[in-house]
């Protein structure tokens, strides 16, 4: 596991982004874990995030020109990670849009700078995959190209038909990459490190067992 993500993870612990227990999931399906990057709620929470994003995104590789954060969720993950990418040297534009479109002022849907180029989607996890084919839409219609998503976690599970993650149906329906910071396998692996994870390890497995997607 590489720094950036066993960071992420402790942050996630920390800011009590990542909890253990029993969870209701919208699939119906009962899960040992539940990510809410809705708690990254400080600025010093946001800034580390912002970090984890940049370092994950440089690993990939990446060639990309803007950022993108559908609303709602995106739009700070986007923002913390412009943040830390100017802190390292690359000052990037910035886009993201409303769930609707606004009639007054300067109207639209979309708000930042003008969308070209090569476009990098940025959101918390992605679970049905309804915000990313949306953004990918608003993107193209923009003018500008879908290149990549770049997520927090990576649940690795299969969708309700195949054997397929949310994550590679998106990669497999338009052509992308899909990137995250840290996905369940590092979670597992993480778990060896820390005993509040480890307790939970077994119930961890056999979701994993149970649920998770194919490696394509």
């Amino acid at each position: 596991m590489n720094p950036h993500q066993s960071r992420f993870l402790d942050l996630a612990l920390a800011r009590s982004v990542l909890r253990f227990g029993e969870f209701s999931l919208k699939s119906g399906r009962t899960s040992p874990y539940f990510f809410n990057a809705g708690l990254f709620d400080s600025g010093a929470a946001l800034s580390e995030l912002g970090e984890c994003y940049a370092d994950a995104l440089e690993a990939s590789g990446l060639d990309f020109d803007m950022l993108f954060g559908p609303a709602y969720k995106g739009i700070p993950l986007a923002t913390t990670l412009a943040v830390a990418l100017a802190r390292r040297g690359r000052d990037l534009p910035v886009a993201f849009n409303r769930k609707e479109a606004k009639a007054h002022g300067e109207g639209g849907r979309l708000i930042g700078a003008p969308v070209r180029g090569r476009v990098l989607v940025v959101d918390d996890v992605i679970t049905a995959g309804t915000a990313i084919r949306e953004s990918i839409q608003i993107i193209r219609e923009a003018g500008g190209e879908p290149c990549g998503v770049l997520i927090a976690l990576d649940r690795q599970e299969r969708g309700q038909a195949g054997q397929r993650s949310a994550a590679q149906e998106v990669t497999a329906e338009f052509g992308i990459p899909v990137h995250a910071i840290a996905g369940l396998d590092d979670l597992l692996s993480h778990a060896d490190e820390r005993p509040e994870i480890a307790e939970h390890k077994p119930a961890l497995v056999a979701y994993r067992a149970r649920y998770g997607s194919q490696p394509e």
